[in-house]
């Protein structure tokens, strides 16, 4: 067990931060979409780019050793999310540039306000069996797209459509409300998503209720807390269309789920925007302050 953890023994049995942590270490291993995560949520509001030392920081937090980050980097690097630059023996990771508008769709579908209306129209895209179909499939699915039939995707008007699929056939359609619903039923698993949203609100709500009690948590609590609440919801989220509030069942808990993340997310952010200002390192130097658009995360719609 490392030394952080060991100084954290007197709160591990009441903390929820530490029951968290727990949990997360009885899934499968998850590294590579932990860093991921702290790139998209922390790394790519301060300029895209991070000392491997930093997040080695951040990773011992979690009793994750620093071999298993580093086999982590390599084989992201090599499927082409990071490139590494060394300068002497410290290596430093960027997020590829052709990258950005995943990492950018997502950031909309994670923070961003939710749909309000409802325009009675879909996206319908066909693709074909071009060699690139498995990655346009990946990419729609994480753009929130459903898809009712093999080779068919659908996402309600307006969605993003990323450029892994812009080859696709894009047709709009229409659909009345019982339609609509029909759709969507088909298209994505409804049920299994409310399910994962009531087990992430079980898993932070206490988390919730100890801010409120005790104040404000220690800047690296806070920042592992932010990115351990950020890495649950997106698996979440991202799953999810975000579909307009006429097609979804009065008691979705998607609403509350995001008003829980969001509410949370505002607590930690000071503190652990002060963890990244004091251990954030680029090649340059420490990492730059993030813009307006970070504090607006979460906005009520």
């Amino acid at each position: 067990m490392s030394q952080i953890l060991k100084k954290r023994y007197a709160w591990h049995m009441a903390h929820p931060l530490a029951r968290i942590i727990d949990q997360l270490k009885r899934e499968p291993s998850r590294t590579g979409s932990i860093i991921i995560t702290v790139f998209g949520d922390a790394i790519v509001p301060r300029g895209g780019s991070v000392w491997l030392g930093t997040l080695l920081r951040f990773f011992e937090t979690l009793d994750i050793d620093s071999s298993v980050v580093r086999t982590a980097m390599s084989r992201l690097a090599a499927d082409g999310w990071f490139e590494r630059e060394k300068v002497g023996r410290n290596s430093f990771y960027r997020l590829v540039q052709r990258e950005r508008q995943t990492f950018d769709i997502a950031t909309r579908h994670i923070y961003g306000a939710p749909t309000s209306d409802w325009t009675g129209r879909f996206e319908l895209l066909l693709i074909g069996n071009a060699g690139d179909r498995d990655s346009a499939r990946e990419a729609l699915k994480n753009a929130g797209f459903g898809s009712p039939v093999p080779g068919v995707w659908v996402a309600p008007s307006g969605a993003p459509i990323p450029e892994e699929a812009a080859r696709a056939i894009r047709l709009e359609v229409s659909a009345e409300d019982e339609a609509g619903r029909r759709l969507l039923s088909a298209s994505w698993p409804l049920e299994r998503t409310a399910g994962a949203y009531l087990k992430f609100m079980k898993t932070f709500e206490p988390l919730r209720g100890w801010i409120d009690r005790r104040g404000q948590l220690s800047d690296a609590d806070a920042f592992t807390a932010r990115i351990l609440l950020i890495h649950h919801y997106r698996r979440v989220v991202l799953r999810d269309p975000l579909l307009p509030t006429a097609l979804l069942p009065k008691d979705w808990p998607g609403r509350a789920a995001r008003e829980i993340c969001g509410e949370i997310y505002r607590r930690l952010l000071g503190a652990s925007e002060q963890w990244l200002d004091r251990h954030g390192t680029n090649g340059a130097g420490p990492l730059p302050k993030a813009g307006a658009e970070l504090r607006r995360r979460f906005a009520q719609g």
